[in-house]
């Protein structure tokens, strides 16, 4: 083991850092630096114009020893000879150099960094294992609260009255405990849930995928949760709302090794006769396939307690995002859901539909099936005109919708995004599009304008 570091925290607002070198690792430094107002200097033969744009000065020309003579910090981002001279004349003007990937260089190491507000956490590894700091900082990225910016607000306006009351230092501390729990303590609102007892298991619905599509008591429970078993299409972002649960991947996916429905059970029970408060996390609603009434069972016949917080299911969400109801006066008077993984369940249900029906067909895990549903329904004298829609990854970033017409569905062109969830809906109602101009509460783009057959 090396030598400890002291962590320090340096106002370079104003004052003088010379960067050595023109490349990709000296942007990074130049755009780091210039954020925190140092009036960066950069001084290499070849410069990347984005270096140039986020420096006050550039000398394209190699190093001299005297660039360094007004710095407060250097920083070497070139060939490891070139660092080797930044580094010799940093020592002589007792000057501190990072070496950016040059460890042995340095004397000053940058860190994996969160800030909330002036709330600055940091981790190093010495320059030893720059990716796993980077790894850190993703996961206090995850655990740190969202609102710590209002903690320090809170920390600082008490401590100017403990000074005033002259405190002692050593009682502070618990004092700020209990007025940072008084900020949570605050009466629950109408309808708000209550706290979950130890030794429960909820079956929550994550909805369509995105976090602002939750039910406020799903977000409570993962707010509580000390285990998470979760779907393999939830979005990170719904689990950043389980800070303090240890959060286990449990999902099916078509082809792929996964966990068994009986050792998902086996877990849920177990957690919940530990006393923890458990989440089973499901895409779009338990019960709309996603086997929550087999886990339910389970739980009931082990006399463990839970409950039901149900999701907005895909099979609603996913057309009404791409702005297709499915029901509308005069087109649909109902829809009918099925799952498209298992012909042998979903065929005998299209067989009895009839080709002249008021219903909406609604499709869910279907992609891959889509030209075996198609040719069967056209095979039962469905027109070949029937409109027809596929939407895939509804509330994501990456979300795409397709409208053409049942005997196009079997051939539609989609982009390459094996991961996202898709939705079929066929029906009079797909050819409809009522999106709105407003771009969603995700502040991501809205669902891609349908490309059509």
């Amino acid at each position: 083991m090396t030598a400890p570091l002291v962590p320090l925290f340096v106002k370079l607002a104003g004052r003088e850092v010379v960067v050595v070198g023109g490349g990709a690792m000296a942007a990074l430094r130049v755009r780091q630096l210039a954020e925190a107002g140092a009036r960066v200097t950069v001084v290499a033969p070849e410069v990347r114009d984005d270096v140039a744009a986020g420096a006050a000065a550039v000398h394209r020309r190699p190093f001299r020893p005297a660039d360094l003579d007004a710095a407060w910090l250097a920083v070497a981002a070139a060939t490891p000879a070139v660092n080797r001279e930044v580094a010799e004349a940093a020592e002589a003007r007792r000057l501190l150099v990072n070496a950016v990937d040059d460890p042995e260089t340095a004397t000053a190491y940058t860190a994996g960094v969160v800030r909330r507000g002036d709330a600055t956490v940091a981790i190093s590894t010495g320059g030893r294992a720059p990716a796993l700091a980077g790894l850190l900082r993703e996961a206090l990225d995850a655990l740190l609260p969202r609102d710590l910016a209002s903690w320090v607000d809170t920390a600082e306006a008490e401590r100017e009255g403990w000074k005033r009351a002259r405190v002692p230092l050593a009682t502070r501390r618990p004092l700020l405990l209990e007025k940072l729990n008084s900020l949570y303590a605050r009466a629950p609102s109408p309808g708000a849930a209550a706290p979950t007892p130890p030794g429960l298991v909820s079956l929550v619905g994550a909805g369509p995928g995105d976090p602002g599509l939750l039910t406020r008591r799903a977000a409570d429970r993962l707010a509580e949760a000390e285990v998470v078993l979760y779907d393999a299409l939830v979005d990170a972002d719904v689990l950043r709302l389980a800070p303090r649960a240890h959060c286990f991947q449990v999902g099916k996916r078509a082809g792929r090794p996964s966990v068994s429905q009986r050792a998902i059970e086996r877990l849920l029970v177990g957690a919940a006769r530990q006393g923890k408060r458990v989440v089973r996390l499901k895409c779009g609603d338990p019960f709309v396939f996603g086997r929550g009434g087999e886990e339910a069972r389970a739980l009931a016949a082990a006399g463990v307690p839970f409950e039901v917080v149900p999701g907005v299911s895909s099979a609603i969400a996913a057309p009404a995002l791409a702005g297709i109801p499915v029901t509308h006066r005069g087109l649909a008077a109902g829809f009918a859901v099925i799952a498209g993984h298992d012909e042998r369940t979903y065929g005998p249900i299209l067989d009895r539909m009839g080709a002249e029906t008021s219903l909406t067909l609604v499709v869910l895990m279907g992609i891959g099936a889509r030209e075996r549903i198609a040719t069967r329904l056209l095979s039962r004298g469905w027109d070949r005109e029937t409109p027809a829609a596929i939407v895939l990854g509804a509330s994501s970033p990456d979300a795409f919708a397709w409208k053409g017409t049942l005997a196009g569905l079997r051939h539609a062109a989609l982009p390459d995004h094996p991961e996202l969830p898709g939705t079929l809906v066929i029906g009079a109602v797909a050819a409809l599009q009522l999106t709105s101009s407003r771009a969603d509460a995700r502040d991501h783009e809205p669902l891609a304008p349908a490309q059509s057959a």
